[in-house]
């Protein structure tokens, strides 16, 4: 499902796409959180313990959609604006999820469009009943100032600077994947964000390895040049993180 596609509006500027020298650092990906804080949190404790044996810097990237479907959206969008786990540093990417709800509120998509794609638990989280909105507040307009009232402008700022990949000479970190044959600066958007079949069915020929999530799987498996992380929190409780080392990686779970 490709929301850029529902408006006919012009576009937001693109976001940035980060260039990361992995030499001499630990990375830990972390798969689609979807408001599913204590998953989170027992994640990066497992993190903090694993990259105790381990020298130089340490990096946590984030592969987005850290909001709708699970419990505690705001709350898990206080926890990454905050500084990350001592001696870390922390990179969240943009997944199609956050670029949904900026589109409602920048009145690209329609509410019962977001509310459908998961903004119902977002709504929820941020203290507003989505299923009483318009008895409460007498009509669609209202309804809406009531969202844009509740949801902190920190909290809509930092979802508008999210980068929406970081990249280094081996490695690619994305929400969705790429289109493989398009050169990695040229990549579109919308791809990056929502790509499926395209990306699974070309990963063999991928001339980096590939770290994201966006679609769910039981178990994560290397498929050709590409690791999908997206295990579901939401619905498992499993919150996965791939940790690597030059070239090699190891799997981490919040369940484990």
């Amino acid at each position: 499902m490709s929301l850029f596609q529902r408006s006919r509006r012009p576009r937001p500027a693109p976001r940035e796409r980060l260039v990361m020298d992995m030499r001499d650092t630990v990375v830990y990906a972390i798969g689609d959180v979807h408001g599913c804080l204590d998953e989170l949190r027992a994640l990066e404790a497992k993190i903090q313990r694993d990259a105790q044996r381990f020298s130089g810097r340490k990096i946590i990237i984030m592969l987005g959609d850290y909001i709708d479907r699970g419990p505690q959206s705001r709350r898990v969008v206080d926890h990454l604006m905050a500084p990350p786990p001592k001696g870390f540093l922390r990179v969240c990417l943009v997944g199609n999820h956050e670029v949904a709800l900026l589109l409602y509120l920048d009145g690209y998509l329609s509410r019962e469009t977001w509310l459908g794609y998961g903004g119902r638990e977002t709504l929820f989280s941020y203290g507003v009943d989505p299923d009483r909105l318009i008895s409460l507040y007498g009509s669609s307009e209202q309804a809406d100032a009531r969202i844009r009232e509740a949801i902190p402008a920190s909290h809509v700022d930092f979802l508008r600077t999210l980068p929406a990949m970081v990249c280094s000479d081996q490695w690619v970190f994305v929400h969705a994947g790429i289109r493989p044959g398009i050169a990695l600066e040229a990549q579109d958007e919308n791809d990056l964000l929502n790509i499926r079949e395209e990306f699974f069915e070309a990963a063999h020929r991928l001339d980096r390895w590939v770290v994201h999530g966006h679609t769910i799987v039981d178990v994560p498996t290397l498929d050709g040049r590409r690791l999908d992380i997206d295990t579901g929190a939401f619905q498992t409780g499993r919150l996965t993180a791939l940790r690597i080392i030059g070239r090699y990686g190891r799997l981490l779970s919040s369940r484990d």
